[in-house]
């Protein structure tokens, strides 16, 4: 159990308070993981569903014949996103309102499923890694970029600090790894530094196949 476990209104709170500045401060901070999330989900193409679009900062940059449903808990996020697609982004199918612990889609919906600096951020991590893998496709990816804890030396000692002030902050600071591998479907197929110095990493998964 984590010092301080979030809840969604202490998320929305956060996000309403990040939205108008998140572009450009976060935005640079998650390019390089951001780029090479939607890069690895843009390979396999079909249907994608970003989990915690935000802003709708990583929508442009998905390929031309993907078809992308984005989904945010924040309506200040969802406002800045859906004014990124009404510009012109015709691949975008849907910007939604959504809890990403209760997906409103069926079983297998999507052939590619992302969520970017969304996990350290949701009350019940195990419940939306459980989500996302119930709406892949068999033989799909989840992919994610994430913060995850240090396993030791001054970061380590700073996360755990950090940790009980998780519902000001909006995120865990201390989040381990351990906490998105209890999928039994989903096998890990990359894991890499995804950018800020090694502070953020991507991970692929896959899918087992029907």
């Amino acid at each position: 159990m984590q010092a301080a476990e979030l809840d969604a209104q202490s998320i929305q709170k956060a996000y309403a308070r990040w939205a108008p500045i998140y572009d450009p401060i976060f935005g640079r901070i998650t390019t390089t993981g951001r780029k090479a999330a939607v890069a690895a989900a843009t390979r396999v193409g079909g249907r994608i569903l970003e989990v915690g679009v935000g802003t709708g900062i990583a929508l442009p940059d998905y390929g031309k014949d993907c078809r992308v449903i984005g989904l945010d808990l924040s309506f200040d996020m969802l406002k800045i996103a859906r004014k990124r697609v009404d510009e012109g982004l015709t691949n975008v199918e849907g910007i939604l309102q959504m809890d990403a612990g209760r997906l409103a889609f069926g079983d297998a919906s999507f052939d590619c499923v992302v969520a970017m600096y969304l996990i350290t951020v949701v009350p019940d991590p195990e419940g939306v890694m459980a989500e996302l893998n119930r709406v892949c496709k068999p033989g799909g990816e989840v992919i994610l970029v994430n913060h995850f804890a240090a396993e030791g030396g001054i970061r380590a000692l700073i996360e755990k600090a950090a940790a009980p002030f998780g519902d000001k902050l909006g995120w865990h600071p201390d989040f381990s790894f351990e906490r998105v591998m209890g999928e039994k479907d989903l096998t890990m197929v990359e894991k890499k530094p995804a950018g800020f110095g090694g502070l953020f990493t991507l991970v692929r998964f896959k899918k087992a196949a029907a």
